[in-house]
This record gives C-alpha cells, structure tokens and sequence, in this order.
C-alpha cells in the first residue's frame, strides 16, 4: 500500500502506530501466477500502477499499465493514462495487482481508496477480469471481512493444496495494528471468510509472496519503512517465519519479487518509496534462500513515469505485442543522465538541466523529439508542456525558447543523435551548428561543450526513454 503521506513526510506505519497505539519475471509457481492451461512461453512483463507526483499533479487512482522486453526499460501504454477506472466504492484504486489464473486469463485486483485518505474505511477491493489486458468486463468489489478498517495492497496466489485461490492483503485486526489477512476464493467474486495470514506481533503491510521456489515459499513485506521476507515450507495461515536481511532506500514499502526468465536462481526485488514518493528502486539475489540483496545501479532500470506501487506479470511476446497495438507507445520522451541516472533532463524558469526524479511539474521532463527544425536527419527537443518552445542553445547554456522562425534559432535547436560517447546503446547529441560541440550537463545545468575527457562523455550520455 504505497503512500504520499500528510507533510512533513511519515509513513503509514508511523501514522498507523499513532492511530492504533536486468530480465525479469517469473518460472513455475509465483504470487503472479502460472496458468497451467498454457503453453506459450513468457518472455515479456506488464506493469500494473497507479500514479502520482510530488505536488500531486499526476494523481491519478485508475489503472495504469507498461509493458517491458526485458523488465528493466518500461514503456507506459495509452499515453501514461489510465486503462480501466473504478466506478463503486471510493471511486479510485491504489496497489494494483495482475494475476494470471489457472485457465490463462488474467485478474486484476486493487486497494479500494482514491487519495490519500489513510483513515477510510473499506471491507472490499476492486476486481476486474480480463483474457488479455486489453479490455477489462466484469467490473465488481469483492467483500473481505466486517471489521472497521481497510484491505489495502490485495494480492493473489493459486493455492494448490486447497484448489482454491488465496487473497493476501493488510488489516488492522483485533491486535491493533496490521497484519496480513487471507481468504479464499474461487471465482474472485464472494471469498470465504477472513484468516490471520501472518502476524510477527509488528505492524505489517504489503505482502508479496512467491510460492514453490525450490519447495520453500516466500513472503516479502514492509517492515518499519523497510522490505524484509519471511519463509514457510507450506501455505498454511501463520506458517511464514521472517529469516532475510532488511534492503530499503529511504522509506521503502510495497515490495514485488519478480523471478529472472534467463537466469536461473537470479530474483529481482522492487520497491517503492515513500520519502522520496513514488520512487522505485530495486535489488537482486542469486538466491532467495540467502535472503541477502544487492542493489541495482538505477542505469539498469527506468520506471514508468509517475508509477507508484507496482506489480509485475510475466506475458508471451504475442501478449507484449498485441498490447502494445492496442495502447500504442507514447508520443514523447524522457532523457536520463548516465552519469548521474536519478536525474532527468527537463527545464525549470525555461533553462535548461538535469534534476533528480521525481519533480512537479512533471510535464517539464517530457520531450517530443521531433526532425530537426534545421535538418529533419537530426532532431530537435519540442516542449511538451510549452509546444511553442524548443530546447537550444544560448551562449552555449541551454534554455527554452519560442522559436522564432529564424534560420538561427533552427540552427540552434538543431542536434544529431549519436551513439552514447561514454556508453554506445545510451545517446549523446551533437550541436548542428556548433559541430565540436555536444549536450552535456555542468553542475547540472545543460549546455554544449567539446568532449574529450572521460565525465565529459558521461556528462554527455543519455538514455532517450519513457
């Protein structure tokens, strides 16, 4: 249950104490799910998130999907916009989450609350079917239990001892404090009665779990503003022992563990934050037994813009295709710094700089890279918040400007993309009519200079994405 808490910044566990007192996916058996009615071979990802931003000018608690060759790069389907959107209860959605069931069609399911209201009361979520993620029907809130509290950040798992699927998800029960619930179900449309899945007599929030790794299941959590897991040889209610080493970065929560498709034993662990909000970082282990992590250098990954509390779903190449048909790519970019990759390129009072995501306006860091306003073979940086200005180049600063129509302002907005200097599958961009000169930052600001040590080619790298 990812969370932009009242400033100053506190987590939900903290206001809940007060209240209370690389490629990625999944083999086999996961939280995510494995139809056994299938037999394509999953080789793609799908990203389900809701999404908001600093000042809360991207909230927006719908459905929002990306999809991923490799689990790494993530590119956001219908423009970023929402796919699907509540219509009962609250409203709105947060954390959800896409399971594949047993006969190869999909459900999704999601924490019923629209904003930030960490008092609002709800015994239901949100459940939506869907046989290929492109169109959603039989849109209903299904009833967990009676007790004066919520059901935040619902999960799924096929439960094969008892033929039935388990829904996890967190409470506040008579213990007074949370603890993650289970009931059963096999329609995703009445549950059987709530159970205490597991309570370590702490506040818990944010189960994910991965069933049947090498005949061990794991549950990761937010303990304390930090991700930590926990282990059972079965699926019983109150079977799960905590065992790994804590990762966070900041206040971390609303952990996904994600099973490498072409590294066997390799396992990703995401997480997102809350202080910094809604920034995703992510850790790997060769071996979820050791329950040790190492983190990722955040060149290795970008998350869709704006996401917040995701959940990963292993797709076939032929899923990953046909939802990109449908949904399309978006119409603009986002450029990272190599050098320096929780820093995006945007312009803040019209100048020109790389600042760390995330950052209001958002709109500031999205680019139409559109043919080159001097040369249509190179490319110019449209605005997508000012479409009347472009990125150029001033005195060698960077700014952006209305373009005039003059063959120097074209000239000066002109740029050739070129392999990465510092990196060849990133970019570095050329000056038109400065020819020795390239893009680079220099303390942060953008401007064009000649390259020849080695940070200025990294000053100089980018990777064009969403």
């Amino acid at each position: 249950m990812d969370a932009l808490p009242p400033p100053p910044h506190s987590s939900r566990r903290r206001f809940l104490g007060m209240a209370a007192g690389v490629p990625l996916a999944a083999t086999g058996a996961l939280a995510l799910g494995a139809g056994t009615a299938r037999a394509a071979t999953d080789s793609a990802y799908v990203m389900c998130y809701f999404t908001e931003s600093p000042d809360m000018l991207a909230a927006d608690y719908g459905l929002h999907l990306a999809v991923s060759p490799d689990g790494l790069e993530w590119t956001p389907l219908n423009q970023n916009n929402p796919v699907a959107t509540p219509s009962a209860g609250s409203g709105g959605l947060r954390d959800p989450f896409v399971l594949r069931k047993q006969d190869g069609t999909f459900v999704v399911l999601a924490t019923d609350l629209k904003g930030t209201d960490w008092t609002y009361v709800s015994q239901y979520i949100h459940v939506w079917d869907s046989t290929d993620l492109r169109t959603f029907t039989g849109y209903r809130r299904m009833k967990l239990h009676d007790m004066n509290t919520h059901s935040w950040a619902p999960e799924a798992f096929w439960d094969a001892g008892r033929g039935q699927y388990a829904v996890i998800y967190s409470a506040v029960d008579a213990s007074g404090h949370n603890v993650i619930m289970v009931n059963y179900t096999g329609d995703f449309v009445t549950a059987g009665g709530p159970q205490v899945f597991f309570d370590p007599g702490y506040d818990v929030i944010d189960g994910d779990l991965a069933v049947g790794v090498n005949g061990v299941n794991y549950l990761y959590f937010k303990k304390n503003s930090t991700l930590v897991g926990a282990r059972s040889g079965s699926l019983d209610p109150g079977s799960f022992t905590e065992f790994s080493t804590a990762v966070s970065h900041g206040g971390t929560e609303a952990p996904t563990l994600v099973k490498s498709l072409t590294s066997s034993g390799t396992w990703y662990l995401w997480g997102d934050t809350w202080s910094p909000n809604g920034v995703f970082y992510a850790w790997r282990t060769g071996s979820l037994a050791a329950g040790t992590w190492t983190a990722l250098d955040q060149k290795t990954y970008t998350q869709p813009l704006n996401s917040k509390h995701c959940g990963i779903q292993p797709i076939t190449a032929t899923e990953y295709a046909n939802l990109l048909a449908k949904w399309g790519t978006p119409a603009w970019n986002r450029l990272k710094s190599y050098n320096y990759p929780a820093r995006y390129v945007r312009h803040s009072n019209f100048a020109g700089r790389i600042d760390e995501y995330a950052f209001d306006p958002y709109t500031d860091g999205m680019w139409k890279l559109v043919p080159g306003l001097a040369d249509g073979s190179g490319v110019s940086f449209q605005s997508v918040n000012y479409p009347t200005r472009y990125l150029r180049h001033y005195d060698y600063a960077l700014r952006l400007d209305v373009n005039d129509g003059t063959s120097t302002f074209a000239g000066d907005a002109t740029f050739y993309r070129t392999a990465g200097l510092a990196d060849a599958s990133w970019a570095s961009f050329r000056s038109y009519n400065n020819p020795t000169r390239y893009i680079r930052h220099s303390d942060f600001a953008l401007r064009i200079d000649p390259v020849s040590t080695t940070t200025d080619q990294q000053d100089a790298t980018f990777r064009v994405g969403y």
